[in-house]
């Protein structure tokens, strides 16, 4: 099911982006991030929801940067919607959050880790919220219809899936691009999470590493594959981020990779023809 958010109409029929930095560092970085986004989304004509978490529960080790916390964070993403006019999307991890965070925000996530938490997942959906579910690293494709019928329980059809790899042995993920058709098939639109696939989880001891090589290559086989949306973490300086650098984009190369994705997609989806 398609729906609006912000005058944006968000569904199968073009493209669009999740995008922003992993988790809320500063107010400057995620208001420079978001305008760069939005100014390339424009060019491009495709919708842009902007992403940030203001805490990252699930970090490797207990001395991670986990973000400015529920009261200051959502402060920054409110002053991010109202200056640069974007949706927002964040996390959500527990029940509790839910209410403070809808006032805000315009897409609840639902984390991978948490994505068989049955309250903080109908709590989310009787928001009315559009709710966005990633798929667990332990999860098949078809594990996630039966995720989808509890946000249908609640009555909310505004669902998106999200595909982010699995795990495959220890540190590592793989993605089978089947996944993308596979949950097409339960009527929401994809998103393809580029660099959460490229992740290397806990491969640096306190940290988890990444190869954001492979970003573009997955990212393009995913469009390719019938994905509707891209969800990519980018910063100004990836190798300097506090969460998630080695596999964040830069900017620019966020912008080049976009560019050959509306053209895959276009040819995808019959645009060209």
């Amino acid at each position: 099911m398609d729906f609006e958010v912000f005058g944006q109409k968000i569904g199968r029929d073009s493209l669009f982006l999740i995008g922003g930095p992993c988790v809320i560092e500063s107010e400057e970085i995620v208001l420079e991030v978001a305008r760069f986004l939005k100014s390339t989304c424009s060019r491009l004509k495709i919708p842009f929801v902007f992403k940030s978490s203001y805490d990252k529960a699930n970090r490797t080790s207990v001395r991670s940067f986990r973000g400015p916390g529920l009261e200051k964070g959502l402060e920054i993403l409110a002053r991010v919607r109202e200056s640069c006019q974007v949706p927002l999307l964040t996390d959500v991890h527990t029940a509790a959050e839910i209410e403070p965070v809808s006032k805000v925000v315009d897409i609840l996530q639902i984390p991978a880790f948490l994505s068989r938490q049955t309250d903080l997942i109908m709590a989310a959906g009787r928001t009315g919220k559009p709710v966005n579910l990633k798929k667990a690293q332990f999860c098949s494709p078809r594990d996630m219809e039966q995720v989808i019928n509890k946000v249908r329980e609640t009555g909310n059809r505004k669902i998106l899936l999200t595909e982010r790899g699995s795990q495959f042995g220890y540190n590592n993920l793989v993605v089978d691009m089947r996944s993308v058709g596979i949950m097409a098939d339960f009527g929401c639109p994809v998103v393809f999470d580029a660099t959460h696939s490229v992740q290397l989880p806990g491969a640096m001891g306190t940290s988890s590493g990444g190869e954001r090589r492979f970003v573009p290559a997955l990212a393009r086989a995913a469009i390719a594959a019938g994905a509707h949306g891209i969800f990519i973490e980018t910063h100004p300086d990836p190798d300097g981020a506090l969460c998630d650098g080695p596999n964040s984009l830069k900017l620019e190369q966020t912008a080049e990779l976009l560019e050959s994705l509306v053209r895959i997609f276009d040819i995808v989806s019959g645009k060209n023809a």
